[in-house]
C-alpha cells in the first residue's frame, strides 16, 4: 500500500535528505520525499502508524508527519480520487483567472536547486553549495515606454526622438536585467584579477629564465613583498567572496565547491604569508638559495582568477539555459488594435478585457487567446506548435497568443487575457517545470554529500604521503603543493551542474516543440514509458464529431433531435456538442431541460417538457430499463462496424431511435503509433465507446490491443494491473472522465485540446493535441537522460582521473605532477564542459 504524508519543519535539501533516511530505517517502509511539497511517499508493506512514523522523525529533529488529505496518484483509495476529480470538474467552470503558488518572478533561486524550489527576496550565494543564486526570470509581458528627459510628458512606446526638444528617448524604467548586472560585475572582477595576477605570474615563473633579467632591478626579497601587494586586490576584492562562501559553508558545515576552494587557495596564501614575515620558521627544503621560502601568491591568485573564470563563463552559459522562457515572452506582442464603436485605436496589450473586438492586422501577432468573429486568415503557429505549416482559420475558429496573422485582416474576441493566455500558461510551466528536480539527480546528491569530506582526508593523506615516502629533498614542498592541487581539482561543481541543465535546457526545448513537461520526474520517466493508453474520441480521433444523421423508429426525427439537443446544451462532452450544433443548423428552438444529469461512461438523461430523455449508450439503456428491439440493435451494430459512434434515443423509457455521429481519426494517428511501437512501446485503446466502432478504429491503426465499454475507473483498474506487473505506463487523453486515469499513470499526457482539468491532472501536455506529440516527448527525453548521463560521466570520469594524477601517483614512473593552477584550470573547464554538453540540446532535432 502506498499513502502520502506532509511534513513539516524542512528547510533545505539536507532537512529533506535526514527525513527520508531516517523514515527508510522503519521496517517495512520504502520513503520518498519531496522538499516542495514538503511531503513524503511512503510503501508499506502492511499499515505502520502515524505516531510510529512521529517517533523516528522526532528522535533526528523538530519533524512533524500527517496523513495528507489528498492521496497520491498511487492511492488504493478510489473513492477519495473521485471526489479529487469531481472538484477538479467543479474548478473547470470556474472562468477566474487561476493564481499559481509557485509564480517566483524576480526571486532568487539556486541554479542546483540545493534546497529545491527555495526561494529568496536578495541577491546572494546558496547557504548549502555557495554557487551565486540566480534570479528567476519575470513571467509577465510588460511594456517598455521611453519618455523625454527635457520633457516628461512625451511619453511613446518605441524609442526615437523628442518630437518638442528632438533629444533622444530614454526608457521610464531601466531595461537592464539584474541577470547582466551579476554578469557585469563579474565581468568588472575578472579584469581587475587579471590585471594584477598576471605580473605576479610573471615575476614567480621568471626564475626559471637562465639569468633571470629581474634580478638585477631588485632582490628577490623585494619581489616576494610586490607580489603581496599584488596580490591583495585579487584575494581581497574580486575573488574574496570565495573565501566568504568557504567559511559559511564551515559554519553550517554544507561543504562544497567553495570549501575546498578556500581551504586550498587559503592555505597557500596564509602559508606564503608566514614565509614572508616569518621565513626563519620554515625547514631548509622550504627554502631558496638566497635563503627565501618558496612563496605562493603565483598558485593562490593564478587559482583564485581561473575560477572566478569559471563562474564567469557558467554565469554566461546559465542565462543561456533560461533562453527558451525569454524566446516565449518575445512571442507576446505589446500593444492590440482595440475596436470600439467602429473606431481602431492602439492599447497597451494589458489594457485588453475580455469581450474586447480586436482587429488583426496581416503580420501582426495573435495579442491574446479568443476567436475570430468577422473575417479568415492564415496563421503561422509553429511558435506554439512547433508544427511549420500555416492553419488555415475561419469564423468561429480559435487564436492564440503570440501565433502570427497571414496576409489577410480579421476581428477577433477575447477570451483569455494575462495569465489566462495559453502563452503564458506555457511560460509558468516552463519556468516551474525547469527548477524541479528529476529523480537521477539524488544519485549526485547522495555522492556529494560524502564527496567533499573524502577530498579533504585525501588532500591531508597525499601530503603525509609524500612526507613519508617522497624524496627526502623537497618532500614538504611537493607534499603541500600536491595536497593543494587534490583540493582544487576535486571540485564538485560538474557534479551539481549536470542534471539540472540539462533539465533546464530540455524543458525550454519541449516548450518550443509544443510538448509542456510539469516536471523533472516527468520527463525521465518518459523515457522508460513502453506501454501508452490512449483514449479515443479527441486523442486517435480529431475530437469534432459530427452528427451524420438521426433515425427514428417513429418517424419524427426533428422532435427527437430537438429533445436531445434540449438536454445535450448542458453537457460539455465532444459528442453532445456536436448534437447541440447540429440542431442548431436546422434552427430547431431548444427547450428548457430539468435533472440535467451527465452518467459518466454512459450518456446524459433530463427532463423536458415533463417528459424524460435519456441518450447514450446500451449500458444507460439498460440502467433505464428500457429495451432495444432487434431490427434496431442489427442497425446499429451495421453503424459501429463502419467506425461511426452510435447513441440510442429512449424517452420514458423507451427507445424511439438512435444517432450516428461520426469522428474522423486524425492525419498522423497511424504513422505516431507505428512509431511508438517501433520504439518498444504497447500502444493500447481504452475507449467508452462500443465493442464494434473500437474495433474498426483498432483495426485501421493496427493498435497492440484496446478494451470497449470503459468507465473511468475499468481505466484506472487497467493501469494499476499493468503498473502491478512493473510497466511504466503512460495514459494519454483529453476529457474530464480521464482525469483519474491521467492521474494514476506515471506520465499522464493531455491533449492541449482538452479539458482544464485533463491538463491540469496531466504531467505533460501536447499543445497540439495528437500523438506525434507523444513521439517528440518520447525522442526528447531519451535525449535529456543521454545527456545527462553524459554528463555525470564527464564529472565522475574527471574526478576519477583528476584526484589520483593531482595527489602524484604518476609521478613515481612517468615524473608527472600537476600544478595547483592547472588543477584549477581543469576544475573550471570541467563545469563549463557540462553545461556547453547540455546546451547542445537546443539544437536536438526531432
Amino acid at each position: 500500500m502506498k499513502h502520502t504524508y506532509k511534513i513539516s519543519g524542512m528547510s533545505c535539501d539536507g532537512c529533506r535528505a535526514k527525513v527520508e533516511k531516517t523514515l527508510n530505517t522503519i521496517s517495512g517502509i520504502e520513503a520518498q520525499v519531496t522538499l516542495n511539497p514538503p511531503q513524503a511517499t511512503i510503501t508499506m508493506e502492511k499499515h505502520v502508524p502515524t505516531n510510529e512514523l512521529q517517533e523516528a522523525l522526532s528522535a533526528v529533529g523538530k519533524y512533524t508527519i500527517a496523513m495528507e488529505t489528498t492521496p497520491s496518484k498511487d492511492s488504493d483509495h478510489e473513492e477519495v480520487v473521485a471526489k479529487k476529480t469531481c472538484c477538479s470538474v467543479a474548478h473547470a467552470h470556474n472562468h477566474e483567472p487561476k493564481s499559481n503558488p509557485k509564480v517566483v518572478a524576480g526571486k532568487y533561486y539556486c541554479p542546483m536547486f540545493c534546497e529545491g524550489d527555495k526561494m529568496y527576496d536578495k541577491a546572494g550565494d546558496c547557504p548549502v553549495c555557495g554557487m551565486d543564486l540566480v534570479k528567476a526570470p519575470e513571467l509577465e509581458i510588460t511594456k517598455v515606454q521611453y519618455t523625454c528627459p527635457m520633457h516628461p510628458e512625451v511619453v511613446q512606446n518605441e524609442p526615437g526622438s523628442c518630437p518638442i526638444c528632438g533629444m533622444d528617448l530614454v526608457p521610464m524604467k531601466p531595461v537592464e536585467n539584474e541577470e547582466n548586472k551579476s554578469y557585469l560585475d563579474l565581468v568588472h572582477k575578472m579584469k581587475i584579477a587579471v590585471l594584477f595576477t598576471v605580473p605576479i605570474f610573471i615575476i614567480s615563473m621568471s626564475e626559471m629564465i637562465p639569468h633571470n633579467p629581474l634580478m638585477h632591478l631588485l632582490d628577490m626579497k623585494i619581489w616576494n613583498w610586490v607580489q603581496f601587494v599584488l596580490s591583495i586586490p585579487v584575494v581581497f576584492y574580486a575573488t574574496w567572496m570565495f573565501f566568504k562562501r568557504a567559511w559559511k559553508s564551515l559554519m553550517t558545515w554544507n561543504l562544497n565547491m567553495f570549501t575546498l576552494i578556500g581551504i586550498g587557495a587559503g592555505v597557500a596564501f596564509l602559508f606564503s604569508l608566514v614565509g614572508l614575515f616569518f621565513p626563519d620558521v620554515f625547514p631548509a627544503e622550504f627554502k631558496t638559495a638566497e635563503g627565501t621560502v618558496h612563496l605562493y601568491f603565483e598558485a593562490t591568485t593564478v587559482i583564485l582568477t581561473l575560477v572566478l573564470l569559471g563562474q564567469l563563463l557558467e554565469a554566461k552559459a546559465h542565462s543561456r539555459t533560461s533562453g527558451a522562457i525569454k524566446e516565449l515572452l518575445k512571442l507576446a506582442p505589446t500593444e492590440a488594435v482595440l475596436v470600439e464603436n467602429g473606431i481602431e485605436k492602439i492599447i497597451a496589450i494589458d489594457a485588453i478585457k475580455k469581450g474586447d473586438l480586436l482587429r488583426v492586422k496581416p503580420g501582426d501577432k495573435i495579442p491574446v487567446d479568443g476567436k475570430i468573429i468577422e473575417g479568415e486568415s492564415t496563421i503561422d503557429e509553429s511558435m506554439i506548435t512547433g508544427e511549420p505549416i500555416p492553419v488555415d482559420k475561419k469564423k468561429e475558429d480559435a487564436v492564440v497568443a503570440g501565433t502570427i496573422n497571414g496576409n489577410k485582416s480579421f476581428m477577433m474576441m477575447a477570451e483569455k487575457v494575462g495569465a489566462e493566455t495559453l502563452l503564458s500558461q506555457i511560460v509558468q510551466m516552463v519556468n516551474d517545470a525547469s527548477r524541479s528536480r528529476a529523480p537521477i539527480q539524488k544519485l549526485a546528491d547522495t555522492i556529494s554529500k560524502y564527496f567533499v569530506p573524502i577530498v579533504v582526508v585525501v588532500a591531508i593523506l597525499t601530503f603525509f604521503a609524500w612526507v613519508q615516502w617522497g624524496s627526502a629533498e623537497n618532500a614538504l614542498v611537493y607534499g603541500f603543493i600536491n595536497a593543494v592541487a587534490v583540493l582544487i581539482i576535486a571540485c564538485p561543481c560538474a557534479l551539481g551542474l549536470a542534471t539540472p541543465m540539462s533539465v533546464m535546457v530540455g524543458v525550454g526545448k519541449g516548450a518550443q516543440l509544443g510538448v509542456l513537461i510539469k516536471n523533472a520526474e516527468a520527463l525521465e520517466n518518459m523515457n522508460k514509458v513502453n506501454v501508452l493508453i490512449t483514449d479515443k474520441t479527441g486523442t486517435l480521433t480529431e475530437g469534432k464529431p459530427s452528427v451524420e444523421k438521426i433515425v427514428a423508429s417513429n418517424g419524427q426525427e426533428e422532435e427527437l433531435l430537438q429533445n436531445i439537443a434540449s438536454v445535450n446544451q448542458y453537457s460539455e462532452h465532444p459528442l453532445a456538442q456536436a448534437v447541440v450544433q447540429f440542431a442548431k443548423a436546422k434552427k430547431i428552438t431548444l427547450l428548457n431541460t430539468e435533472n440535467f444529469e451527465a452518467i459518466t461512461g454512459k450518456g446524459v438523461v433530463g427532463i423536458v417538457a415533463a417528459k424524460q430523455v435519456a441518450l447514450g449508450n446500451a449500458k444507460l439503456i439498460e440502467q433505464m430499463n428500457a429495451s432495444i428491439s432487434p431490427e434496431m440493435e442489427k442497425q446499429v451494430i451495421a453503424e459501429q462496424k463502419l467506425g461511426k459512434t452510435v447513441s440510442y434515443i429512449a424517452i420514458d423509457q423507451k427507445v424511439l431511435g438512435f444517432v450516428t455521429i461520426k469522428d474522423a481519426i486524425k492525419i498522423n494517428s497511424a504513422s505516431a503509433v507505428k512509431e511508438l511501437m517501433r520504439k518498444g512501446v504497447e500502444v493500447i485503446m481504452l475507449t467508452g465507446d462500443n465493442h464494434n466502432t473500437a474495433q474498426a478504429v483498432a483495426d485501421e491503426l493496427q493498435l497492440s490491443s484496446f478494451q470497449a465499454g470503459c468507465l473511468p475507473e475499468d481505466k484506472l483498474k487497467v493501469i494499476k494491473k499493468l503498473q502491478s506487473e512493473g510497466k511504466i505506463v503512460a495514459m494519454a487523453g483529453d476529457g474530464i472522465n480521464d482525469a483519474p486515469a491521467l492521474a494514476q499513470s506515471d506520465v499522464g499526457i493531455a491533449m492541449g485540446t482538452g479539458t482544464d482539468v485533463a491538463i491540469e491532472s496531466a504531467k505533460i501536455t501536447l499543445v497540439k493535441g495528437d500523438l506525434q506529440g507523444i513521439v517528440k516527448a518520447k525522442e526528447l527525453s531519451h535525449a535529456v537522460m543521454k545527456n545527462i548521463h553524459q554528463n555525470l560521466f564527464f564529472a565522475f570520469f574527471y574526478n576519477v582521473i583528476g584526484i589520483p594524477v593531482a595527489a602524484g601517483v604518476l609521478y613515481p614512473v612517468f615524473g608527472i605532477l600537476l600544478s595547483p593552477m592547472i588543477a584549477a584550470l581543469a576544475m573550471s573547464l570541467s563545469s563549463v564542459s557540462v553545461i556547453s554538453n547540455a546546451l547542445r540540446l537546443r539544437t536536438f532535432k526531432i
